[in-house]
């Protein structure tokens, strides 16, 4: 007989706490039964009733209620779901969880819990950024707590950047892969490259580019969400690490291509790190200092290995399809065709990443996929969406594939 999977829903005192209601409604759309806890942060932007109402079950609030305790108790609640998702997860809760602390009936029943863990971070940019909750996170995810999120977009507090919710439906689709463990891409294995590389000048400068990693972090997020197991091989970057993801972070090119050919087999690539093509030779092993007079220093420079050729023309662990990027600023199509046919890979996603476009460091991009004689021109789309459209033309590639063996 069949049986519907339940998850443990804990709303902490976010305003996003709003959206929950829609949360739970989607989630009962996917056959999920929503059991909730709501903490008393939490009831100042949503109500125990709306909750009951959408989920068909009695709303759980205090640590210390008789009857909830003989009924229901927190350990009971903590065991009874099948996976516990913490959305909002604010600042708090997530000190609190990292640092094993219970004082109420929702970090008690996460302490207490057997289950997996899914967190959905909200807060202020600021608080997103500082130290304290980079390192609970980082504490967190070491547990095996898997982050949903957050986005970056307009706060309610009047500031942007990092630490929206996730929309409800990207939640459900997460919470959806680690219930089912199924997707188009279920069983196959990609390495994403994202980000620039630091090339080291002396102990404190380095050569290096404009790339932010938003475009390869939101591809190995999109590969993921199609069940797909991914190796996120990064630089540098203020991108916080995708969920469901495999991330290994690098400084140089070379070290870039070290953890990539570590990560092999694999059966996508998908070079999107805007890797340095020079490096110095020598690196100084103390500060460079100006002398006075006159004369800039003597750096001679190397050329930096090829990741993308590397792998597009490896001989024994090849993966079965290879794409690359083309970051231009001139004369895309063209330079991108011609990349493509020296480098040997099967597709490049060509972008014009020129001042006047804002797409370093920017949310949009503009590109164009380009194969063995063939080009397609996308619309200009939000980053996120250029990486499920990519992720959707792999899985779709993928089975061609596996239909003509």
């Amino acid at each position: 007989m069949y049986k519907k999977k339940r998850i443990l829903l804990i709303i902490t005192g976010g305003i996003a706490a709003y959206k929950t209601p829609e949360l739970v409604r989607r989630l009962r759309e996917q056959e999920i039964e929503v059991r909730c806890i709501l903490t008393k942060s939490a009831k100042e932007f949503v109500t125990p009733l709306a909750l009951g109402a959408v989920s068909g079950d009695k709303v759980y609030e205090d640590l210390f209620d008789l009857d909830d305790e003989s009924e229901m108790g927190h350990i009971q609640l903590s065991r009874s779901a099948d996976l516990v998702v913490v959305a909002p997860a604010t600042a708090n809760t997530m000190a609190k969880a990292a640092h094993g602390l219970a004082d109420d009936l929702a970090t008690t029943t996460l302490l207490a819990t057997d289950k997996p863990v899914m967190m959905a971070p909200a807060m202020n940019v600021r608080m997103w950024e500082h130290d304290a909750t980079q390192a609970n996170v980082e504490t967190l995810l070491a547990r095996g707590v898997e982050m949903i999120g957050p986005d970056e977009g307009d706060m309610a507090c009047g500031e942007f950047g990092l630490g929206r919710m996730v929309d409800p439906l990207d939640i459900v689709g997460a919470v959806k892969k680690r219930l089912t463990g199924s997707g188009p891409l279920t069983g196959k294995k990609a390495i994403v490259t994202s980000g620039p590389t630091h090339e080291p000048i002396d102990p404190v400068r380095y050569i290096a580019n404009r790339s932010s990693g938003k475009q390869g972090h939101a591809i190995a997020a999109s590969l993921a969400k199609l069940g797909c197991d991914v190796t996120l091989v990064s630089g540098p970057t203020q991108e916080p690490a995708p969920n469901g993801v495999d991330l290994i972070k690098i400084e140089s090119a070379r070290d870039m291509l070290q953890a990539c050919e570590n990560a092999l087999p694999a059966d996508i690539a998908v070079c999107a790190a805007a890797v340095a093509d020079w490096r110095v030779d020598i690196e100084a092993d103390q500060k460079l200092k100006k002398d006075g007079s006159g004369q800039m220093p003597d750096l001679k420079l190397a050329e930096n290995p090829d990741i993308l050729a590397t792998l597009s023309q490896h001989k024994d662990k090849r993966p079965s399809l290879v794409v690359g990027f083309a970051a231009e600023t001139e004369k895309v199509i063209e330079h991108a065709t011609a990349k493509r046919e020296r480098k040997n890979c099967d597709w490049i996603v060509a972008n014009d990443v020129s001042p006047s476009t804002g797409t370093f460091g920017g949310n949009e991009n503009t590109v164009h996929l380009i194969a063995k004689n063939q080009c397609e021109d996308w619309p200009r789309l939000c980053k996120s969406e250029v990486a499920d459209r990519l992720a959707q033309k792999i899985a779709d590639h993928m089975k061609e594939d596996q239909e003509h063996e």
